[in-house]
């Protein structure tokens, strides 16, 4: 039997969203937490924010009964879909906050941030890394570079919310921003406010 079809008094389940792959690993190894099972749903549902409901939908459908689970998405584009799904559910908890720049920054300084420039296009270390595949390939702008002020226009800077210190990802940032014609700014978050937030949903769910 696969873990993901375990019967009712297995351990706890996590369905987190891709892009947070690295960052959950470390947290959950910081707590130790290991013996959590975790699912990662594709990254590139960032995109298609209205599938991530039906993805979560899917998994929780072949292993998600007689299980402590926790979400590990925010409401991520979702427009409250995530919550009025979740609402359906028997005690599932999801991250806090309306994006992975909040929970990775905490709540009060993205609100500082949002307000001393709301436009403000946000990068993490993981989609400064692949911002060519999410966002610039994503968002058609290598097959239609023409796009670029449609979907840029209204904003003003890029800012790099760095969960490690890697040179390599703030040039790759340094980079995306010079691409969109953006001013660049780096805010470092680290990890500690994602942990909190994992350790507060955990310490409700699942542990």
């Amino acid at each position: 039997m696969s873990p993901v079809e375990a019967p009712q008094g297995s351990r706890p389940l996590i369905v987190a969203c891709g892009a947070l792959v690295s960052e959950l690993r470390a947290v959950l190894g910081g707590q130790g937490l290991d013996d959590i099972e975790v699912r990662y749903l594709p990254a590139n549902l960032h995109n298609r924010p209205e599938r991530i409901v039906p993805a979560l939908r899917e998994v929780l459908a072949e292993g998600g009964s007689g299980r402590e689970v926790f979400i590990a998405y925010a409401d991520c584009g979702t427009g409250g879909a995530l919550d009025a799904f979740l609402a359906e559910q028997t005690g599932i908890e999801r991250l806090p906050g309306a994006h992975c720049y909040e929970f990775f920054a905490g709540a009060e300084r993205f609100a500082a941030l949002h307000e001393a420039e709301p436009g403000t296009f946000y990068l993490t270390d993981f989609l400064a890394k692949h911002f060519d595949v999410l966002v610039w390939q994503g968002l058609g702008l290598d097959r239609h570079p023409s796009l670029l002020p449609v979907y840029f226009g209204n904003y003003r800077r890029l800012v790099l919310l760095s969960q490690r210190d890697d040179p390599a990802v703030l040039q790759a940032a340094r980079d995306a921003a010079e691409r969109l014609g953006l001013e660049f700014g780096h805010e470092h978050t680290g990890l500690a406010p994602f942990a909190d937030a994992v350790a507060v949903g955990l310490t409700r769910r699942v542990v």
